[in-house]
């Protein structure tokens, strides 16, 4: 994982190599999760280093933050899976020269500035509600929850030892979110 850690570093990718610093992150992670068993603590290692590297792919409209000093907010929703990982993941980072903040919801009421959101297996029940008192916003939700009808933008799935995810492109342009071509071919 100190590979992985390594390669997501900003100032490890240089603008001509960040397509190839995230095929490298894809790479190592498929080939972590199939050498791993499906253990819970490297999975969300893996899904932690994936939300980091979803933000260097993904471009918000300016109407997103607040002003030109907002943090760039990395939400999770319901009971966190990531424990320390996501936090040590992210720690030091910039996206778009803005400092990157996790926060931690319990509710949709406290989610006030945020611009990916992943919701947890432990909202699955409820999820297109959750999507649903999302839909106005610049958001880049991305779930492994099983369910929902639509409006997950990104969703993990697991195929044998493997972490994959697939891209809703009708959902993000609903969001008013442009994702890379380049995250789109690996998604």
């Amino acid at each position: 994982m100190a590979f992985l850690r390594t390669l997501t570093r900003r100032r490890a990718i240089s603008p001509t190599g960040g397509v190839i610093a995230l095929c490298l992150v894809i790479a190592a992670t498929f080939s972590c999760a199939a050498t791993a068993r499906a253990a819970s603590a490297n999975e969300y290692q893996i899904k932690a280093a994936f939300l980091f590297n979803f933000t260097k792919f993904v471009i918000w409209p300016p109407q997103a933050f607040a002003d030109a000093n907002s943090p760039f907010v990395i939400g999770v929703l319901g009971q966190d899976p990531f424990g320390s990982y996501l936090d040590e993941t992210v720690r030091g980072e910039r996206i778009a020269n803005r400092p990157l903040v996790i926060e931690r919801y319990h509710s949709l009421a406290e989610i006030k500035h945020c611009h990916v959101l992943f919701i947890s297996r432990s909202e699955a029940g409820r999820l297109n509600q959750i999507v649903a008192g999302l839909k106005s916003r610049n958001l880049l939700i991305v779930s492994d929850a099983d369910g929902g009808e639509g409006g997950v933008i990104i969703r993990f799935v697991t195929e044998g030892n493997r972490i994959r995810f697939k891209i809703d492109q009708q959902a993000a342009k609903a969001a008013n979110l442009t994702i890379s071509s380049k995250l789109l071919r690996l998604g």
